[in-house]
């Protein structure tokens, strides 16, 4: 079974910076690709940032120059830091990934995290 573990959120001032970690478990080989998603009180999931195996990353506008997507391949995990943040960043940060290999099989997904909250004060 597939789970992704979400670590690293929290409160932070405006202009702070915090670090959200995700790792990906069960007997995986490879995710194809991995990303970040949030969701605002009232507002639709979105995407923040996703990385693809060979590192290549695509961002939302909004986030360009502040928030920074890495993985290490080897540990199925990706981080997001994210810094000067601001009380529009406030949200649930969801992990995402898709293309899974476990062994033989192929899955599609996609497969999401819990969660984990970020709230940014004025």
């Amino acid at each position: 079974q597939v789970q992704l573990v979400e670590s690293g959120g929290g409160l932070v001032q405006a202009g702070g910076s915090l670090r959200l970690s995700c790792a990906a478990s069960g007997s995986i080989s490879r995710v194809n690709v991995m990303g970040w998603y949030r969701q605002a009180p009232g507002k639709q999931r979105e995407l923040v940032a996703v990385v693809n195996t060979d590192g290549s990353t695509n961002y939302a506008d909004s986030v360009k120059g502040r928030f920074t997507i890495s993985r290490d391949n080897a540990k199925n995990t990706v981080y997001l830091q994210m810094n000067s943040l601001t009380p529009d960043d406030t949200a649930v940060y969801y992990c995402n990934a898709r293309g899974i290999y476990r062994g033989s099989y192929y899955y599609t997904g996609p497969f999401w995290g819990q969660g984990t909250q970020v709230t940014v004060s004025s």
